[in-house]
């Protein structure tokens, strides 16, 4: 009878036990794209996806649902040529997949939060944002699914047009490649229908600047896409966070393609041989798609050791919160940036725009970004010990990999397995890590009751 009893109870405590693990989103986000990683590769697996039967075949597969789910753009084998259109069309829909699930997982963990923090903090925080309804579910996702198919036509049928009539695909041609490659853009992603990315659209604005607007767009985050399409709020009652990550966008975007302009402009290897057009449209790209987008109109095995610089940084910071794009996020950045320099004048508290930032906040930035420093330097000492390429072109795919770039110095097809699997943990670290590390530090926040004594270890 006492088997028959544990016998009863082993299933059922395994389900009770499943459910609990499942239950939690901050648990159930990484199983989540982990299962649509392993569906995904499963069907880049089948014959009908490959134009070859290659001995690397399952590494292809693996490594490339990884990079699509976790919307990076990685390749190790060339997606023009290695999958046939089916096999594109798995890879479009797992970046789909991957981009929708990044924007409305990553937004429902942010109501889950603010709903943890009672009900005067839930109406503080719903007063300030004006958007993020806490008991409306189904029209937050509905909201997401109609801002993303609004960019992602817009884009491609501007694009689709372009390749139409300038480049002389037939409609069905021009059609599927402004998809692709609208999709592959709003959603951050970087993958390509051609062998060498966009280097040759490089002097063509038409290609360029459009996919730039969307990834830019996708980059926001959807909280702040919805409170700029909301309309009725001025500018100077935005949010912190909406300024925070409007504005560091536009110093980033500014900053970085001024850097990129200094540094390349005179290079023939890049886009010294370019027109003016050219030279400007690359310029804009170079600080665009670090953003995580993972597109590169010049080769950046060829790029200044300054540019590639300037490129890791702005690949380590990344886009917007709950949005598409990858690295530490824009807010992290500027709310340590702020911290900082509120340090250095002596305050004791943080503000920004008049408000001040909670220590909590601040530790969660200081926490996330910690977390990824970490990272890149684990990976890329992993990536040292595996294979013989210098440092500088090590820590350029580490840092692309963990902020779900996508771009590459060109070094990534010839990886052994063995660091591809590194580029892999990488990419799913830097793509789910970031969002569950900021809700679990949230969501786990409980006041303490008591205080201990305090010491003051000697600092710097």
């Amino acid at each position: 009878m006492a088997a028959q009893a544990g016998t009863k109870d082993g299933p059922s405590r395994r389900e009770s036990v499943l459910r609990r693990l499942l239950s939690h989103p901050v648990r159930s986000l990484p199983l989540a794209f982990l299962a649509v990683i392993i569906v995904g590769a499963g069907l880049l697996m089948l014959p009908a996806s490959r134009t070859g039967n290659g001995p690397d075949a399952f590494m292809a597969a693996a490594f490339t649902s990884v990079s699509a789910v976790c919307v990076t753009g990685l390749a190790t084998v060339d997606t023009a040529t290695y999958w046939t259109p089916f096999g594109q069309a798995v890879i479009l829909g797992l970046v789909q997949a991957g981009g929708f699930g990044i924007m409305t997982l990553a937004t429902l963990l942010a109501l889950l939060v603010r709903k943890s923090i009672g009900l005067r903090g839930q109406l503080v925080a719903q007063s300030e944002t004006h958007t993020l309804n806490l008991g409306d579910v189904r029209s937050v996702l509905l909201r997401v699914a109609r801002i993303m198919l609004f960019f992602e036509g817009l884009t491609a049928l501007v694009l689709t047009v372009h390749f139409w009539i300038s480049y002389g695909k037939d409609p069905v041609g021009a059609a599927w490649h402004g998809i692709f490659h609208a999709v592959s853009a709003f959603n951050n992603a970087g993958f390509a229908l051609y062998s060498n990315s966009l280097i040759g659209f490089a002097e063509d604005p038409w290609v360029i600047v459009p996919i730039c607007l969307a990834i830019i767009a996708g980059g926001l985050g959807f909280p702040v896409i919805i409170q700029l399409t909301g309309g009725g709020v001025h500018p100077r009652n935005w949010t912190v966070h909406l300024r925070l990550t409007v504005y560091g966008t536009l110093f980033l975007l500014a900053v970085g393609m001024a850097l990129f302009a200094a540094f390349e402009w005179n290079r023939g290897e890049t886009l010294g041989n370019l027109s003016l057009t050219g030279k400007l449209v690359g310029s804009f790209a170079g600080s665009v798609f670090p953003r995580t987008a993972g597109f590169n109109s010049i080769d950046y095995g060829a790029a200044s050791p300054e540019t590639l610089m300037v490129t890791n940084v702005l690949m380590f910071i990344g886009g917007g919160s709950a949005g598409t794009a990858g690295g530490i996020k824009i807010t992290t950045f500027l709310v340590l940036g702020f911290a900082i320099w509120n340090e250095v004048r002596g305050r004791d508290t943080v503000t920004i725009a008049h408000r001040s930032i909670s220590s909590s906040s601040q530790r969660q930035a200081l926490s996330v970004a910690l977390l990824g420093i970490a990272a890149v330097i684990v990976g890329t000492m992993m990536l040292l010990m595996l294979t013989d390429h210098s440092l500088e072109k090590v820590l350029f795919e580490s840092i692309s990999a963990f902020g779900t770039v996508g771009m590459s110095t060109g070094i990534t097809p010839t990886l052994p397995p063995a660091a591809q699997w590194v580029l892999m943990v990488l990419m799913f670290t830097g793509r789910i890590g970031t969002v569950t590390v900021a809700s679990a530090l949230a969501l786990s926040a409980r006041p303490r009751l008591f205080r201990l004594p305090e010491e003051r270890p000697i600092i710097g």
